[in-house]
């Protein structure tokens, strides 16, 4: 049944009868209380250690904004292992730019990212196509020509 406001306003004037606001009061954090969801996650992030990992990967995700438009656009982060960071450059010349340039790259990504753990750089130029496949090769093989006749 529908609640028809014109009649409980009319019922409130004819015996003299107003409903009070609840009052909602603060509750204490007891346990099975809902909580936010930016509390729990932070709390766990806290226990498992996660800040690095976190900082890493808004570093991987924000990339062109840390080190500029220009070096963003011809360069991409791979990796990320025992503090050395591994960026493939779209080009063997962009690699060798880097490099020289590379001491003042890491004081800018540490200033920008500080919960990564950069402590060095390793650029890499375009990979060429690898013929291994799978687990299984064989040494010396010639790649795909090793099959015919």
């Amino acid at each position: 049944m529908k609640r028809d406001l014109a009649h409980d306003l009319f019922q409130s004037y004819k015996t003299g009868f107003t409903k009070k606001k609840k009052v909602i009061e603060e509750r204490s954090q007891t346990p099975g209380d809902p909580t936010l969801i930016a509390s729990v996650l932070s709390e766990l992030i806290q226990q498992r250690d996660w800040d690095a990992g976190l900082a890493e990967g808004t570093l991987f995700a924000t990339w062109p904004q840390v080190v500029g438009p220009e070096i963003g656009q011809h360069t991409t982060p791979l990796s990320m292992l025992d503090g050395r960071l591994l960026v493939q450059c779209s080009s063997t010349a962009w690699a060798t730019q880097l490099n020289l340039v590379g001491p003042s790259l890491l004081e800018k990504i540490r200033s920008s990212a500080p919960g990564a753990l950069v402590e060095s750089l390793d650029f890499i130029g375009p990979q060429a196509p690898s013929w291994k496949r799978g687990l299984r090769t064989i040494s010396n093989g010639r790649g795909p020509r090793d099959t015919y006749g």
